[in-house]
């Protein structure tokens, strides 16, 4: 298995979406089956376009969308069940696991999810990525390795 683009503390700058799309796509080898990710950053700040670079490297060739009013969306892919959760509007985690979210982690090849801080503690092994926006610079975006 190829190592994870970045090592914690680790920055990368994304150059437009494309890149932002090609580095979720470099994700999909070094995440083992069964990975839980979870990405941080503002509103715009392209988790979802990243997420979808990602699951399209597993094989998924429809459109990636934002889960934020389903807050979980399963796309199948030829190596497995994605999972893409958005958790921002969800007032206590409670709802997410009422939902089956721990089977359906553990049923899914890959699972992305957004706004989990709360959900960091469950899943200590799980990398946090953190896409910022660049002041002045539209199209730019850093990620950086939290975990």
């Amino acid at each position: 298995m190829p190592a994870f683009p970045l090592e914690p503390g680790q920055s990368q700058l994304l150059h437009g979406p494309e890149e932002q799309h090609e580095f979720g796509a470099a994700l999909a080898p070094a995440l083992p089956p069964a990975a839980v990710l979870f990405l941080e950053g503002e509103l715009g700040a392209g988790k979802t376009t990243l997420t979808s670079g990602l699951i399209g490297a597993l094989g998924f060739s429809g459109p990636v969308t934002s889960p934020t009013y389903a807050l979980i969306h399963a796309y199948p892919t030829p190596v497995g069940r994605a999972l893409h959760v958005d958790a921002y509007r969800v007032r206590s985690v409670q709802e997410l696991y009422d939902m089956d979210l721990e089977d359906l982690i553990a049923g899914s090849r890959l699972s992305v999810v957004e706004w989990g801080e709360r959900l960091y503690a469950d899943y200590p092994d799980a990398p946090i990525l953190r896409l910022e926006h660049l002041e002045g610079e539209e199209d730019l975006r850093r990620v950086t390795r939290i975990r």
